[in-house]
């Protein structure tokens, strides 16, 4: 076995398959399940917040997101979580957030973890 092929689990957690010259959304996603909204304390894939993953030139990822209201005032340090932990994924040069209003979230986006984990 060469060297490359030598991995653990604290080594790569971005990158399960130990192919960290691709990219994928599986990554991106991941490291998003990192920012986590404030007053829920759960983390924005859970919350079903983040809309959508694309990678582009296989270095720039777009992430299209929304907040649970249009009135809730961490969108500014939620793009910046996002721009700080993807951007450390290995190979990422840029990171484009989007915050969204439409569709409008709702409840039902949640994964069934997070509505059980707030009595939904």
């Amino acid at each position: 076995m060469s060297d490359d092929q030598i991995t653990t689990p604290d080594q790569q957690p971005a990158t399960p398959t130990g192919h960290d010259e691709t990219l994928t959304e599986e990554d991106v996603y991941e490291v998003l399940e990192e920012v986590i909204d404030p007053e829920l304390g759960l983390d924005f894939v859970s919350l079903g917040l983040v809309y959508d993953v694309n990678i582009e030139k296989d270095s720039e990822v777009y992430v299209t997101f929304t907040l649970t209201t249009p009135a809730c005032p961490i969108g500014p340090q939620v793009s910046e979580q996002m721009r700080e932990f993807v951007g450390d994924l290995p190979g990422v040069t840029a990171v484009h957030p989007k915050m969204v209003f439409d569709p409008a979230w709702s409840p039902e986006m949640m994964s069934e973890e997070a509505k059980f984990a707030l009595g939904f």
